[in-house]
């Protein structure tokens, strides 16, 4: 079995489980489910042999359960296997989990206990997080920041031996957001496409949906140079397809777009370097784009653009909105922001 631990990074865990060295129990917590996932389907899957499964895997549900038939469960003997595996999933909605206690203070050598608690976490200080955090090993699955997605990207694709470049990550990190499991999906299913080594915005507008040209990126460069023409483009062609653009995530994106332009405002003589760091960009390629833009928006013009976007996002969600439709208010505040 393996020595008891915490803090590890997915990648370090994984490298122990396939080097076969395991603990008795492994906590999963955090509010990325995607790298429980990802442990749970290991421990599932990997772990033991087909013919080990049928009588050394069980899988319970939050739920369906309470501490005793845990327990039950896992003093039982293996079978014609050195291991038995307990996956218990979504342990979050399980009543009595903390009455564990007796059980992880001196838990079955032949059995590896996987208890998946997520989107919450486990309040370290008490007495039964303490016992896991001695008996086996805590694994924390944290959200990545926004900044990340970019590079999460970038690197899940090169494990895969593809690249791709900033800008096109970026632009499937503002499509998809950060749901790891979400973006990961519509990237496997991209590359079973692709037999080249490096991704295009060819790829990703064939494969993902996104389009090289309208987009939220294009929409905030056509407005940093105050391109009214291009802004008005790709505003008729998000009006024209409003299930993939909705007003709120337009709107939502331009407001943190002119809210780190603000920022830079207050960031006198700061090297790219200092301007990647304050404003969480993922690269430096955007950070000319945001100099231009600082140079177009004075800082009270962007004062004035986040006071317009505030106004629309409520007006678009019926505040003070009569008539307007969403097409009709995109259209007017565009209008607004480049006639400042």
């Amino acid at each position: 079995m393996a020595a008891k631990k915490s803090g590890l990074t997915f990648d370090a865990l994984l490298k122990e489980l396939k080097a076969q060295t395991f603990a008795p129990i492994y906590f999963l917590q955090g509010d990325e489910p995607y790298y429980i996932d990802l442990l749970s389907n290991y421990f599932e899957q990997k772990i033991l042999d087909e013919t080990e499964k049928a009588f050394n895997l069980t899988v319970l549900y939050g739920r369906d359960i309470d501490h005793l038939a845990v327990i039950d469960q896992a003093r039982r003997f293996p079978m014609m296997s050195r291991y038995q595996v307990v996956v218990i999933r979504e342990a979050q909605y399980m009543r009595d989990l903390t009455q564990l206690e007796k059980y992880v203070e001196n838990p079955a050598p032949e059995t590896i206990l996987v208890i998946c608690y997520k989107h919450k976490k486990l309040d370290k200080r008490t007495k039964f997080a303490k016992q896991l955090l001695s008996s086996g090993v805590f694994f924390e699955s944290k959200r990545i920041y926004a900044n990340q997605v970019p590079g999460w990207i970038t690197s899940y694709l090169k494990k895969k031996k593809l690249t791709i470049a900033t800008k096109e990550a970026s632009l499937i990190a503002e499509y998809l957001g950060s749901d790891l499991a979400k973006i990961s999906n519509e990237l496997d299913k991209m590359i079973l496409n692709i037999e080249r080594e490096s991704i295009t915005q060819e790829d990703i507008e064939k494969y993902i949906g996104i389009s090289k040209d309208y987009n939220i990126f294009e929409l905030q460069s056509a407005l940093a140079t105050r391109n009214a023409s291009k802004a008005y483009r790709i505003i008729r062609y998000f009006i024209r397809d409003p299930k993939n653009h909705p007003m709120v995530l337009i709107v939502s994106g331009l407001f943190n777009y002119f809210s780190k332009i603000y920022l830079l405002h207050g960031l006198k003589n700061a090297s790219d370097r200092e301007v990647m760091q304050t404003l969480r960009l993922s690269s430096p390629y955007f950070v000319q784009e945001y100099r231009l833009a600082q140079r177009k928006y004075s800082r009270q013009k962007t004062e004035s653009v986040i006071r317009l976007l505030r106004d629309y996002d409520l007006r678009s969600k019926g505040v003070g909105n009569d008539h307007f439709s969403h097409e009709a208010l995109l259209q007017e505040m565009i209008y607004r922001i480049l006639t400042l």
